[in-house]
Order: C-alpha cells, then sequence, then structure tokens
C-alpha cells in the first residue's frame, strides 16, 4: 500500500497524483475549464480516483483517497504543497529551498517539515501561479519578484540563474486576526508605560522611525502605532508591496511598480514620495525606506507632513541614522554630510527599534529621542530600554524594560496636544516573566 510518508513511497505519491491531475485536465473542455469550481471538480477527481482505483488496481483507503482529492484540488486551484501550510495559523514564514526542502518559523523558531514538490519544475509552476496573479513575471531576464497573496502575505521569490539550488520562495505570512495593543502587552513586547508615550508621540504629531532586523516586528509595530492617528486625518501609504493594515478609513494606499517587459514604465518609492506630496497628506507613512526615496520623506518631515512614520533595517537607534543618512547620499551625493544630518535630526523625533530574541520573542529594546547634531554627530537620548540579563532552563531570555530616567523635551509638544502623561513612566521597571 502506498504511503506518503513512507521511504520510497513519496515518488509514488506524487506520480499518483500527477496521473490524476493529467486525466481531469484531459477530461475537461476548454470551456469547463474557465468555469471550473472547487466543489465540482471534487466530484469529478473523485470519479477518477475511483476509476483509477479499479482500472490500476492502486491500494488506497478512503483516507487516502480523500488525501489525494484535497491535494489534487489544491495544485488545480491553489499552491500545491504549500496550501496545508498557508492554512495553518500558527505558521508565519513558510522557505522553500529547492524542491526538497521547506522550513517554516512558529513561534519566532525555524523548524523542517516534512513537505516537498516533485521537482524544480514544480516549484516553477507554483512560482508562475503566484506572479501571474498580479501581473507581473519571472524569468531568466528578470529572475527576481516580488509579489503577494490573497490574503496580503509577502512573497520573494528567486530562480535560476541567481538561485543555485532551484527555484527559492519566501513567504511573510499575515495574520488573519490583527494583533491588538493588549496582544503586544500581554506578549511582553512592551510596557503600559511604553505604549503610553509612543500612543502620546502620533497623536501629537512627531516622525517616527522604526528600527529593526529582519521578522523583528517593525510592520507590526507601524500597524499598531497606526491606530493612534486621528480617524479625521488623511493617510498615504508607500509601499514595495502592499503589507501594512491600517485602521483608519481615510486611506490611500500606493504601491511601486516594476518595469515592464520592454524595461520601462517603472514606479520607484522615490516617485510615489514626490506625488504624494500634492496629494494633500496630513501624514505619509512609508512601509520601509531603502533607497534615495528617504530624502524626499525626510523633507515631507521637514515640511508640514508631521506625524509621518517609517521603517527601515538597522541594528540599533543609531545604526538607523548611520543607514538613513546612507540613503539620503544616493539621491544626491552633493549634499555636505553635515546638513544631511542636521537634516536628520530636524525631521526625525522618534526612533525605537524592534528585536527578535533568542527564544523567538519580539520586543522593543528601545526607544530614542533625537536632540540635535553636536561635533557632526547625531545625538539620541534613550528613554526606554531592554536589558538582558540571560536565559532560563526553558530557554526563555529573562531581564527588564527600564525607563532610563531621561524626561524627553517632546513632553513639551505633548502637553501642547492635551496629552499629559505621568511623570512615573519615566522611572518604571517591569521584568519579564520567567
Amino acid at each position: 500500500m502506498v504511503r506518503p510518508g513512507a521511504a520510497g513511497g513519496a515518488d509514488r505519491w506524487f506520480q499518483i497524483k500527477t496521473q490524476i491531475h493529467s486525466k481531469l485536465l484531459n477530461s475537461l473542455t476548454p470551456d469547463q475549464l474557465k468555469t471550473l469550481n472547487k466543489e465540482g471538480v471534487r466530484e469529478q477527481i473523485g470519479v477518477v480516483v475511483e476509476r483509477m482505483v479499479k482500472d490500476e488496481s492502486v491500494p488506497m483507503t478512503v483516507a487516502e483517497r480523500e488525501r489525494v482529492i484535497e491535494e489534487v484540488l489544491d495544485e488545480v486551484f491553489g499552491l500545491g504543497p504549500l496550501e496545508p501550510l498557508l492554512k495553518d495559523p500558527t505558521v508565519s514564514d513558510i522557505l522553500v529551498n529547492g524542491y526538497d526542502s521547506v522550513y517554516v518559523e512558529r513561534g519566532g523558531r525555524l523548524v523542517e517539515t516534512n513537505i516537498r514538490f516533485k521537482d524544480n519544475l514544480h516549484v516553477r509552476m507554483i512560482i508562475d501561479r503566484i506572479v501571474s496573479n498580479i501581473g507581473r513575471r519571472i524569468d531568466d531576464s528578470s529572475p527576481i519578484v516580488d509579489a503577494r497573496l490573497e490574503d496580503g502575505s509577502r512573497v520573494c521569490a528567486v530562480i535560476h540563474p541567481l538561485s543555485l539550488i532551484g527555484p527559492v520562495i519566501s513567504i511573510r505570512r499575515f495574520g488573519k486576526k490583527l494583533l491588538t495593543t493588549d496582544d503586544l502587552l500581554r506578549n511582553e513586547t512592551l510596557t503600559t508605560g511604553m505604549l503610553d508615550f509612543l500612543s502620546g508621540c502620533v497623536e501629537a504629531r512627531l516622525n517616527i522611525v522604526i528600527s529593526g532586523g529582519s521578522g523583528s516586528g517593525k510592520t507590526t509595530m507601524l500597524n499598531t502605532l497606526s491606530r493612534f492617528i486621528p480617524e479625521e486625518e488623511r493617510v498615504i501609504t508607500i509601499e514595495d508591496t502592499a503589507e501594512l493594515q491600517m485602521q483608519q478609513s481615510h486611506i490611500v494606499r500606493l504601491e511601486t511598480r516594476p518595469m515592464n517587459i520592454e524595461g520601462a514604465g517603472a514606479i520607484s518609492q522615490r516617485d510615489l514620495v514626490i506625488n504624494a506630496l500634492r496629494m494633500r497628506p496630513d501624514r505619509i507613512i512609508i512601509g520601509e525606506c531603502r533607497g534615495p526615496e528617504a530624502l524626499d520623506m525626510m523633507q515631507a518631515m521637514n515640511t508640514g507632513h508631521d506625524g509621518s512614520m517609517t521603517s527601515c533595517h538597522a541594528n540599533s537607534p543609531r545604526d538607523a541614522f548611520a543607514r538613513l543618512e546612507t540613503m539620503v547620499m544616493m539621491a544626491s551625493a552633493n549634499i555636505p554630510d553635515r546638513v544631511i544630518r542636521q537634516m536628520l535630526s530636524s525631521a526625525v523625533n522618534i526612533v525605537l527599534h524592534c528585536a527578535r530574541l533568542n527564544d523567538g520573542t519580539r520586543k522593543i529594546t528601545s526607544i530614542a529621542e533625537v536632540r540635535e547634531v553636536e561635533e557632526d554627530q547625531v545625538i539620541l537620548d534613550d528613554i526606554f530600554q531592554l536589558e538582558r540579563t540571560g536565559v532560563n532552563q526553558r530557554g526563555r531570555v529573562t531581564g527588564r524594560f527600564r525607563a532610563t530616567g531621561y524626561k524627553p523635551r517632546c513632553m513639551t509638544r505633548l502637553k501642547a496636544y492635551g496629552i499629559h502623561l505621568s511623570p512615573s513612566i519615566f522611572q518604571e521597571e517591569a521584568a519579564l516573566k520567567e
């Protein structure tokens, strides 16, 4: 009897599915293919399976017949072997490293799965299905593509000749349930005092940069802070691949466009930022600054679009400023370093840093206020910090959230907006639960 998980049985299992898939397609006319619906196809697949079991004496239990029907349905309507992972709410990342190696992230940790594809052509077929749904392409002349699934999950695919191990897929899942501030407090991403301070900064229209590494929770934090933007304000979001989930009703969402097959027609983030300034925004939110658009974003923050936010990859708040400085120079190498630093220090008010710790949890490890430029260096004053002390026997990171005692100068602005925070939040400490 064929067992999909048994040694030597996996290839036979793929062969059976391929035969059923082929017989199904051969039994349908082109008109029927255009009007496929899942329930109708399920019945036809069942007929094909029954006929195959009878004609070719393929031994199958009832459970195996149901499984092969589901997997063929996934091949026809979905993303093949990835469908079970996409239906699993505990999976946050899906990483396909060639046809025979698939990893997932659960609870902040990477684990290998027993999911596999038939071959590299099978993986390539799934990639083509993803990119064709949004009108993009991937081939030897354009072997990298960023796309998104219907649920908003972000997809990055790389093929030969850039990938030496076969087609590679990285899927960053979007949870169906948006994390609330209560969820973040329960997960110890930050403390109540930190949340009160950040919400006050958003309401008082301070410009905020969120830094961190890949998968550290930058987008989640950007979504969370957007909840505190007043409902009556007009917000324009700009992203390479749309993944922000804003809660306001007056939202204009813009997305970049890659070049077409003729090598023209590309619309960059910088183009969208420049255009957004003509669209009467109250705030501009860039999903992630990674290039010359940093110059236009900083100029927007300095010219009446207070309360704007963005994120960038960096190891610390101070490294974030160094990256922003480099990105501004990508836009114009003629601006003196001193002028760039002065512009950045005037534009950005608060920098918060997110990190994914050893145990897979995501925390805000630092919140700092940008003060001024002294001796050609931007000065940042830490307001809150996460101090890590070690790892307990269960592998959980130990430590405490600690206010540094520094009272930020932006408190004057918060009071002008009618936001009054207790002075005690700048003295608090909170140990992580073990």
